[in-house]
């Protein structure tokens, strides 16, 4: 891509900084073949932005996406979604250093802006954009797994045109400012979940999918929020996200706690953010009938339950949950407004040299909440 004369003269005026030639970069060349490499900064074309990255997470998709979930790479039953030679990070936060005329007008920043963008970049072409669904595109491009949009394991990316951006204030920290893509997931799930002032609310999993989860769902006012993990520090962190009761299914049967807190019944609504196979049958059996599922976590593999419970036994409300669309200013709000704990969420910040070391502590799931690297 060239760059316009326009986008040239926002990003270097009269005496300001070269942008260099070359950067750091993690590669992605196939499942469990990722390398940091040294590659050319990217260029913006019309209507995009070049952005310095201060921050990018990695999440849990990206960990399966690495170790070659099928989800990504393609079994007997779907093709490969992921492609290789790409960039990964899809959860980031960086500066305007270079954008055109149209770019500024189309996203209201500018050049030394602090900004944010929506995980997917949507082709406003297919079925689901025309109709306003730009969270389900057909073509499904997202920042960090198709080669036509680089992630943000690098020094530099380029946001194209048709990229979702977010201005987000220069006061926080850069990993709680990437925090705003995990935490438009969790609000989206708790809007899917429709929760009502009477229910009695379960999220499973307090990683930082869960803890948003419960931030979400205690902004809602239900009768009862609880938190379900196998780490008792977790469960603690719940607390100061908004759960009124924690459960550590290490010690406690969730199942029969729940019961016992709500006459017999069973809750009201399940949000599972664990991905753990074990979380989906233990939401079936903890709902109460005509209770809502709401499903958002990436499986590693197949997934089996006893489908009557969902039918026969209890008429369920079974709903998805995918990315964070319409989230994404009130989770910003959320993480500027201070309400959340975000130097206790926000554990690891690692130097892109140490990709490894950052995907295995996530891997671990024992040492760190979000993990996030700093190009």
């Amino acid at each position: 891509m060239t760059t316009s004369p326009a986008a040239a003269t926002l990003a270097q005026p009269a005496g300001g900084p070269q942008l260099p030639e070359s950067m750091q970069a993690v590669v992605c060349h196939g499942p469990e073949n990722y390398v940091l490499e040294t590659v050319a900064v990217p260029r913006p074309g019309p209507g995009e932005a070049l952005v310095k990255v201060e921050a990018v997470g990695i999440c849990a998709s990206d960990l399966k996406c690495y170790h070659g979930a099928s989800k990504f790479w393609g079994d007997e039953n779907r093709p490969a979604w992921a492609e290789t030679e790409v960039i990964p990070g899809h959860e980031f936060v960086g500066t305007i250093v270079e954008l055109d005329d149209a770019a500024a007008r189309g996203w209201g920043v500018g050049v030394g802006d602090r900004v944010v963008a929506e995980q997917i970049v949507p082709c406003e072409e297919c079925r689901y954009c025309r109709n306003g669904q730009y969270w389900m595109c057909q073509p499904h491009d997202m920042f960090g797994f198709k080669r036509r949009n680089p992630g943000a394991m690098a020094e530099y990316m380029v946001f194209s045109s048709r990229a979702r951006v977010h201005q987000v204030s220069a006061d926080l920290p850069p990993a709680h400012a990437a925090f705003a893509e995990p935490l438009s997931c969790a609000l989206h799930a708790v809007e899917r979940a429709e929760i009502a002032f009477d229910d009695v609310v379960v999220v499973a999993g307090c990683g930082p999918i869960g803890l948003g989860m419960i931030a979400g769902a205690k902004s809602k006012n239900p009768k009862l929020v609880i938190g379900l993990d196998l780490a008792q520090d977790k469960l603690d962190l719940a607390l100061e996200c908004g759960a009124d009761l924690v459960i550590n299914i290490a010690t406690e049967d969730a199942v029969t706690k729940i019961k016992e807190l709500t006459d017999g019944y069973g809750a009201d609504v399940y949000i599972e953010g664990t991905g753990h196979p074990s979380a989906v049958a233990q939401g079936l059996n903890l709902l109460r009938k005509l209770g809502t599922y709401v499903e958002y976590s990436v499986f590693g593999s197949d997934v089996t339950v006893d489908w009557s419970i969902i039918s026969d036994d209890k008429e369920l409300n079974v709903r998805g949950a995918h990315l964070g669309p319409h989230c994404w200013p009130a989770a910003i709000r959320m993480i500027e407004s201070g309400r959340l704990p975000m130097e206790k969420i926000c554990t690891h910040q690692l130097p892109l040299a140490d990709f490894q070391q950052g995907l295995d502590l996530v891997a671990s799931g024992k040492e760190s909440i979000k993990v996030s690297l700093i190009p």
